[in-house]
């Protein structure tokens, strides 16, 4: 099939995000139909730690995962997807009822994307560490709970799962089986302290060092990691982009917002983390974005999803104030107060993600990080001093 002109292609694009509108169902389709042309593509480890046994040989751990897809006319700034709790990089790829999720559709309109494998988690799962009951939440320990966290209904058993009205997500057989089977388990410890949340933030950090300046979109659990990643390089992140982030981080020299909860595990996990106010000073470097969706309760509940996501957005409206009040520069987006309704826990693989997407754009286009003076090509090779295991050469 002959392809438009590019100015054309790349024109009607420019004209969509100007007029700040979803697609329209025809222009969904074409988007869908256009060839994806790459310029290269692969995969790659980052960050990690070396053991050394008492006997001399070596363990390789703890290290992150990443697939890229570089489209053969890049913009400059790449885009870095980091999943959720109890999922992989498989949340940017195929949607549960098979469409096209993020992997494709950013490509497609030039986005370069490197979709993560956190450690301990999918592709990056070597670890030495060893995974713990005391860190399992009823997220990851129940499907139900997961059904409650990703916002499709309500399932407490034993009776039913039930959809919420005019939900954004596919509710046939095949697709809720895709749904459920795509849960990965930790192969490792996940604590919640901030010593392991400055390690996730150190591990995007050396992803960071290949890629080279980068906009992070994070979702859900991930959140808490973006914001330690936009604190270890506030120099290398361009933009945070933040879908449903379960936790935010405050000044510890400021109170916390006290939020009500009924749910006592909830209102303990959900907790503001503090963090020193020159750490918290660094994401005021760099635009950040905050997006909800819809269906979060506004009354008090005893199910644990239910008041997590209350819980989180109001939280995340006082991140947002406070960094503002320090200079930067945050804006906290809900999905149905702009006309987009019905949107799950994950509304970059919902029905409506083509215009999940443009939003996106916009978004980019206003911060003026939709660029292309400079194509992005690709990561750049891992720079080491020394090889990790004693060699002897030849």
């Amino acid at each position: 099939m002959k392809r438009a002109p590019t100015a054309i292609r790349h024109g009607f694009f420019v004209l969509l995000l100007a007029l700040a509108v979803p697609l329209t169902s025809a222009a969904a389709s074409n988007t869908e139909q256009r060839p994806i042309s790459l310029k290269t593509m692969g995969s790659l480890f980052f960050g990690g730690t070396v053991h050394t046994k008492s006997d001399g040989d070596t363990f390789h751990g703890d290290h992150g995962y990443a697939q890229y897809y570089i489209p053969e006319r890049s913009r400059e700034f790449p885009l870095i997807m980091w999943h959720g709790i109890g999922q992989s990089g498989r949340s940017w790829e195929s949607t549960p009822d098979g469409r096209e999720g993020f992997q494709a559709i950013m490509p497609r309109r030039d986005w370069s994307v490197y979709i993560i494998d956190q450690p301990r988690r999918g592709r990056a799962g070597y670890t030495m560490s060893t995974t713990s009951e005391a860190n399992k939440v009823p997220t990851t320990a129940r499907e139900s709970s997961v059904w409650n966290a990703f916002r499709n209904g309500i399932w407490v058993p034993p009776h039913p799962a039930t959809l919420f009205p005019d939900v954004q997500i596919a509710h046939d057989a095949p697709s809720i089986e895709q749904f459920f089977r795509q849960q990965t388990p930790d192969t490792g410890e996940e604590p919640r302290n901030n010593a392991h949340r400055e390690f996730m933030g150190k591990s995007m950090a050396a992803l960071l060092e290949q890629t080279g300046p980068s906009i992070l979109v994070t979702h859900s659990n991930s959140g808490q990691y973006g914001w330690f990643s936009g604190m270890a390089a506030p120099d290398r992140i361009k933009a945070i982009v933040a879908y449903e982030p379960g936790q935010m981080v405050f000044p510890d020299t400021e109170p916390m917002l006290d939020v009500p909860f009924q749910n006592k595990l909830a209102g303990e996990l959900l907790q503001g983390i503090a963090v020193p106010l020159e750490e918290f000073k660094k994401l005021t470097k760099m635009p950040i974005v905050i997006i909800y969706g819809d269906n979060i309760s506004t009354e008090l509940s005893d199910v644990f999803n239910v008041e997590v996501w209350r819980i989180s957005k109001a939280r995340a409206k006082a991140f947002v104030e406070a960094i503002n009040r320090h200079g930067g520069d945050a804006t906290l987006v809900v999905l149905p107060e702009i006309g987009m309704k019905g949107n799950t826990h994950v509304p970059f693989a919902d029905m409506n993600n083509l215009a999940i997407a443009t939003h996106l754009e916009g978004w980019l286009k206003s911060k003026g990080l939709d660029g292309r003076n400079k194509a992005h090509t690709g990561p750049q090779r891992k720079k080491l001093d020394a090889v990790t295991i004693p060699l002897q050469r030849p």
